[in-house]
């Protein structure tokens, strides 16, 4: 398996197999929405579609990132999650890197969407379907963000021997500029972020599941899947 390695901008439209990266925070909340119950996740370009959306369905739930906006349940924390009942629900998500990501390779054959609590699963189903190349879209900072090119590789790794140690990327993510931001967030008492969503992010191979997302009536769906499933 040979892995590339891109940001949003430069991702091929439609990769074979893509793996879309976003630790803090997108793609944890989006794995501890599943572990909570969440039966699936809708993915929208912009905030005015995701709360059409969830005003068109009685019952979705709306997530966002940066400051709380009105009408959306959530900003992105994955410990004020927990305040929330997701099960059995349906959850629309807008964020401006992971979700961005995923909808930019939404043409990839098979794609997933990782965060260190799921990069363990999403290993093994690269690993089950076997693909000469994968495409890694690293989705902050422009395809610079530390913390998710850390999980990037260590998911390749992971996928290319089981033994692979996730403390040395645990420790790049730790020291990276989003982790910094997350913290600055926290001193600053800005609404939205929690001070414990950086460790949170940071905890590897937490859940038995992947996520892989697939066009449904139009709209691009996440799914938790597992390790045995897959392309």
């Amino acid at each position: 398996m040979q892995p590339t390695y891109t940001g949003i901008a430069s991702a091929p439209a439609s990769p074979d197999v893509a793996v879309v990266v976003d630790v803090m925070r997108a793609f944890t909340v989006a794995a501890w929405a599943f572990r909570r119950g969440a039966e699936k996740i809708v993915f929208t370009g912009t905030q005015e579609e995701a709360l059409d959306l969830k005003a068109r369905h009685p019952g979705w739930l709306a997530f966002q990132d940066g400051a709380p906006v009105p009408g959306f349940d959530l900003a992105n924390s994955p410990v004020q999650l927990r305040s929330l009942d997701v099960r059995g629900r349906t959850v629309v998500q807008k964020t401006t890197a992971g979700t961005a990501g995923a909808l930019a390779v939404a043409d990839a054959r098979l794609l997933l969407c990782a965060s260190f609590v799921v990069a363990g699963a999403t290993a093994e189903v690269l690993r089950r379907v076997g693909p000469d190349a994968v495409t890694f879209v690293v989705t902050g900072d422009g395809g610079r963000a530390e913390e998710d090119l850390a999980c990037a590789q260590y998911i390749a790794a992971r996928a290319a021997s089981a033994e692979a140690d996730p403390a040395p990327y645990l420790d790049r993510a730790r020291h990276s500029d989003g982790a910094a931001r997350l913290a600055e967030a926290v001193r600053l008492g800005w609404a939205g972020v929690h001070p414990g969503d950086a460790a949170m992010c940071l905890e590897a191979d937490t859940f038995p599941f992947a996520m892989a997302a697939a066009r449904e009536d139009g709209h691009l769906v996440l799914r938790p899947v597992g390790a045995t499933d897959g392309g």
